[in-house]
């Protein structure tokens, strides 16, 4: 197999991403429309992850939040967002860069974008400060399920009232890119 220059990969993980930012970006200036929310799963030792140390003590290395009824001030730039929302009853803020987002699940519509983060890079993160979590579930890929996304979406609002469970894998199926391309 011939050796990949342009590097189609990296070129197609960001194209996702830009979907993520620019949906972010809509939902910062108007609001969540319908039903639509949002679990995203980043790393949080990534490079300019910051969080409490509360919160990087409690989940070391990824947790998932969730953006549906209780976040404020969200704010979207270039290369990542920032949030406020309660953990705990604890008010904190969020500094996520979207080069430490895994996963971004929208279990409305049962759209998911799953990233690759280099384990490497994350390892040489600093220590940073302050932020907030509301659950911990780590997203898939794309996925197109109807039973498994709907018994998902109930597990989630159930979840949602619990504490975060720190690496809880349930699952949407995953599918291919070439699921999606016309035949």
């Amino acid at each position: 197999m011939a050796e990949d220059h342009i590097r189609y990969d990296i070129l197609a993980q960001e194209a996702l991403r830009g979907v993520m930012r620019k949906v972010l970006a809509e939902v910062a200036r108007t609001g969540l429309p319908g039903n639509h929310h949002f679990f995203i799963t980043f790393l949080t030792g990534a490079p300019g992850v910051r969080i409490s140390t509360r919160l990087r003590e409690r989940y070391p290395e990824q947790m998932t939040i969730v953006l549906q009824f209780q976040y404020w001030d969200l704010k979207v730039t270039d290369t990542g967002f920032e949030v406020g929302l309660s953990f705990s009853d604890i008010p904190e803020k969020l500094e996520i860069p979207f080069s430490a987002v895994r996963g971004f699940y929208d279990p409305s519509v049962n759209f998911e974008l799953e990233f690759d983060v280099k384990p490497e890079a994350v390892a040489e993160a600093p220590t940073e400060p302050p932020a907030a979590l509301k659950k911990s579930e780590p997203a898939k890929a794309p996925a197109s399920t109807s039973k498994k996304g709907e018994q998902r979406k109930k597990d989630d609002s159930k979840q949602a009232e619990k504490e975060p469970a720190d690496t809880a894998t349930k699952g949407a199926d995953v599918v291919s890119l070439d699921a999606f391309r016309k035949k």
